[in-house]
């Protein structure tokens, strides 16, 4: 005798919604319905996964569904995901988890309330290469980490109810997050909008921990010429860059870095460090895509009533930061991080999922 399905409905049959889609339908025992209020993108679902249900509403699919994934515009997910959660329903909403710390804090309420899982999408904890990379620091092959620099660059994909911080950040500051288990106490931020909508389109963050000392720097636009998406640890001993767009070599270690030394202010040609060179490592990572390692952790979660590794809190988390992100712009300076966690002690989000 078989599984009973577990039934799934993706609100917002977009350019994640799609995604989501095919990754549900192509696990076992799933039931996917497509919620969607444009005729055209139920027509392009059905001709895509003709075993999918669609329906316009998701108050019509309340009492059909197990779970709903939410992949509409952000302004949307706290609307949906209320809905979803208040009707018992488990929960995975993309990022980010809402739009303010207001909406998120009573996405977390209503789980609680409702006793039901709330995930959050920050799909590259999900990524082997960032686990991978994770365990290289953590190893201490690369000393003590100096500073983390990210990049999330690309042309296009402007939105018309976030800036480009909103839009892109949640990756990374949820991938140097997760790496150095903290949470940032304060950002800082230089913005600049050039076309589209009024919100900023390219813009570099500062981003300031506590414990490791170690600041992250992020660069992010929808103004650039080539896709990038990159993350470089650089480290007292040696320094590793993990390039999620390499095919066969995601992550690099570089045997490289600087040493001080006495200067001879004698010598004409005297510098304050000694370089140092050496080989450059390229570990195995084996590849599963992320999304369906999350779609699957997700499902687990909804069988099982386990925690999700990226629950509602984590979310929370994130918005925090995404907000403080708004006032460090607003104001010029560095802004706090609301109710910072310790992400070392709470445990909160970081367990590792190898599903």
């Amino acid at each position: 005798m078989g599984r009973t399905p577990t039934r799934v409905g993706v609100v917002g049959y977009g350019y994640w919604g799609s995604k989501h889609v095919r990754v549900l339908n192509s696990l076992p025992d799933v039931e996917v319905t497509v919620i969607d209020n444009d005729e055209q993108r139920l027509r392009e679902a059905m001709a895509s996964f003709p075993s999918c249900r669609v329906a316009t509403d998701l108050a019509d699919e309340l009492e059909a569904q197990d779970a709903v994934v939410v992949a509409t515009p952000p302004g949307a997910h706290a609307p949906v995901a209320l809905q979803a959660l208040t009707a018992g329903l488990h929960t995975l909403v993309e990022k980010p988890l809402a739009n303010s710390i207001e909406e998120a804090e009573a996405l977390v309420g209503a789980a609680k309330e409702s006793n039901v899982r709330l995930m959050v999408g920050h799909t590259f904890e999900y990524n082997a290469a960032v686990w991978k990379l994770k365990e290289i620091i953590s190893s201490g092959e690369l000393g003590r980490v100096l500073y983390i620099d990210t990049a999330r660059l690309s042309l296009g994909r402007y939105q018309n109810d976030c800036n480009v911080i909103w839009d892109l950040a949640p990756h990374d500051i949820s991938i140097v997050s997760y790496l150095l288990d903290e949470v940032p106490q304060t950002a800082s931020v230089w913005a600049q909008h050039n076309f589209g909508t009024e919100h900023a389109d390219v813009a570099y963050l500062k981003l300031e921990f506590e414990r490791s000392g170690a600041p992250a720097f992020v660069h992010l636009s929808w103004l650039h010429p080539e896709k990038t998406r990159r993350v470089t640890v650089v480290g007292e001993k040696k320094m590793a860059v993990y390039n999620d767009m390499s095919d066969n070599e995601r992550i690099r270690i570089y045997d490289v870095g600087v040493d001080p030394k006495e200067v001879d202010d004698a010598a004409s040609h005297g510098f304050p460090v000694s370089y140092r060179t050496g080989d450059i490592v390229s570990p195995f990572v084996p590849f599963q895509e992320p999304l369906l390692v999350q779609d699957s952790h997700f499902i687990e979660c909804v069988r099982t009533g386990k925690e999700p590794q990226t629950t509602g809190e984590r979310g929370l988390d994130i918005v925090k930061v995404l907000a403080a992100t708004d006032v460090a712009a607003a104001t010029g300076g560095p802004a706090l991080v609301s109710g910072k966690p310790d992400l070392a002690t709470s445990g909160n989000g970081h367990r590792m999922v190898r599903s």
